[in-house]
């Protein structure tokens, strides 16, 4: 293992050391608790949302398969970035092996411009809604969304795949000491004993070319569907057409603004401590995976309407689990859904219940001949049964 230190060595690094907040290492005293409940609220939320759409029939629609995909990429990219560096706040691991580090690089940089695109597909998608009503249901089809998701996955793993690529295959002789929270690219370079001029000019391509213009053709979209909404005749229908889009534009908003200020504070690191731009960077990761599925949640009303539905149903079958206690209910039920057959047999059983009940002996000729399915197990019952021959 190599010292960590920046000094100059002969052997080349096999690992390197994350150092958050190098002028401010107080901030991790009081950002681990905030960071903890926002990726304990994106993980959540996240998961409830995919549950909801999996299970609601009612959201199998290609608008909500595209929002099941961006809750994958924001959970992916938490999983990535938030346990490490928690890990660090709470128990000083700052040590990050050297392929791990590229892996992470590769990770953020590809599921970061996958979520953009992806953004931009559901542009797209309230784009035909508003615009174009009568051709949406076969212009956004499943076909659609399949094909998307692979225009998706393709684009970005493609172009993205040479960041760490480029990275990795610089000679890093000694210096190992990484003044961020996480492995991003230029943070990791910079410790170089080469030229990393390729590595910033494409960088500084891919950013333009993937993020920027996703960026623009959003928001032309919505100049578009802006100016369709202004040409409807009633204020009630401009005003439910615009709530269609409200929620994806909030989206839009956080994911893009976080984005901005901190590319600015990159470029003004001078003016400003080189420490904000890091804290930005971890916000980021975090901050829209836990507020995408909320807004989405309280604006859509069939999210909302499918959550409820899930929880109800839930709810109905713990009653229905607790109103057949009664011991004779039991005895009925357990006989006739595993379905037994005797005649002129005593069965014996003996229920161990949570209450003051210990046991109750009955017996039962001829149970229902078309009962043979599966009984659900009975959470804390035992049920012993004794044959008796002799009868």
């Amino acid at each position: 293992m190599l010292p960590y230190s920046n000094s100059s060595l002969s052997t080349e690094a096999s690992e390197f050391l994350l150092n958050c907040f190098v002028r401010s290492p107080s901030w991790q005293h009081w950002l681990s608790l905030p960071l903890s409940l926002l990726f304990l609220l994106a993980m959540g939320a996240n998961t409830t949302l995919l549950i909801t759409i999996q299970l609601e029939a009612s959201l199998h629609e290609p608008m909500y398969y595209l929002l099941s995909l961006l809750s994958l990429l924001d959970m992916v990219l938490c999983l990535t970035v938030i346990p490490k560096v928690l890990a660090i706040f709470w128990f000083d691991l700052r040590t990050i092996s050297f392929s791990a580090c590229f892996l992470q690089m590769f990770i953020m940089n590809n599921f970061l411009s996958m979520e953009s695109c992806t953004f931009l597909v559901m542009a797209y998608d309230r784009y035909v809604a508003i615009c174009k009503p009568l051709h949406y249901p076969s212009i956004i089809t499943n076909q659609f969304v399949s094909r998307a998701l692979v225009f998706i996955l393709a684009r970005n793993t493609f172009l993205t795949a040479p960041i760490p690529i480029l990275s990795a295959r610089l000679h890093y002789c000694g210096r190992n000491i990484i003044e961020n929270c996480i492995c991003a690219n230029l943070s990791v370079s910079k410790l170089s004993c080469g030229n990393i001029t390729l590595n910033k000019i494409y960088q500084l391509f891919l950013a333009w070319t993937l993020l920027g213009s996703d960026l623009i053709l959003i928001f032309l979209s919505y100049i578009f569907i802006l100016r369709a909404v202004l040409r409807l005749n009633t204020r009630e229908t401009a005003a439910k057409a615009l709530s269609t889009c409200g929620s994806h534009f909030i989206l839009i908003l956080f994911f893009s603004t976080i984005l901005l200020v901190f590319v600015f504070t990159h470029l003004a690191k001078k003016k400003v401590s080189p420490d904000i731009p890091v804290l930005l960077n971890v916000l980021h990761h975090v901050i829209p995976a836990a507020l995408n599925p909320i807004v989405y949640g309280v604006r859509t009303q069939e999210i909302k309407q499918g959550i409820w539905k899930l929880l109800r149903k839930g709810s109905d079958s713990r009653k229905q689990l607790y109103s057949c206690c009664s011991p004779r209910r039991i005895l009925k039920i357990t006989i006739e859904k595993q379905g037994l057959r005797c005649r002129n047999k005593v069965l014996i059983f003996f229920l161990f219940l949570p209450s003051d009940m210990n046991c109750a002996v009955s017996s039962y000729s001829e149970a229902h001949p078309s009962s043979y399915h599966s009984m659900v197990s009975w959470q804390r019952q035992r049920i012993k049964m004794y044959n008796l021959s002799s009868c």
